[in-house]
């Protein structure tokens, strides 16, 4: 690799670490190419992206970072898992880490915080943008929902009422 090459790298990087609301750090050693292929396709599912790179352009990269404290988390062979969601890489990170135990995941970091292991874990556990905005919506539409409800019930109420009085009178 080049000097240009690994300043673009250094580059792309960058904007990972900027971009992202999650990154994660794990070891891969040991992953056949197919399971990398599923762990990227599901990252790609989710909304995120898998990527590998030098330890040293990833340190360079984050000089200057709000992340730039995970870099102690770089040594041996690293993948990082990052997406615009702050829960959507950690999710797919653990379910992967689940099922394969060559895939160790080391931390990582969301926005200027710094993860350890455990802290990759509670974030996938908290629900994902997605999930927050149909929960939110739900909350608006239920209220809307009893209104219309409560609105339309006295007149349904009051054509009874009237459909009753009709029918006594045609009775009578």
């Amino acid at each position: 690799m080049d000097r240009a090459q690994k300043e673009k790298v250094v580059e792309e990087l960058g904007q990972i670490f900027e971009s992202s609301g999650v990154v994660v750090v794990a070891h891969y050693a040991g992953l056949t190419v197919a399971e990398m292929q599923d762990l990227r396709a599901r990252a790609r599912e989710a909304g995120g992206s898998v990527r590998v790179a030098k330890n040293r352009l990833a340190k360079i990269a984050l000089e200057g970072k709000p992340c730039a404290n995970m870099a102690d988390l770089l040594t041996g062979m690293t993948v990082l898992t990052y997406s615009e969601d702050p829960v959507a890489a950690a999710k797919v990170a653990e379910d992967f880490a689940k099922e394969n135990k060559k895939f160790e995941i080391l931390g990582g970091a969301m926005g200027e915080n710094a993860l350890d292991r455990k802290g990759v874990e509670a974030v996938s556990k908290m629900p994902s943008r997605e999930e927050l905005i149909a929960s939110i919506v739900g909350c608006i539409g239920a209220p809307a929902s009893n209104i219309a409800g409560a609105i339309g019930a006295p007149a349904s109420n009051i054509a009874s009422i009237l459909s009753t009085i009709e029918e006594k009178a045609e009775a009578a």
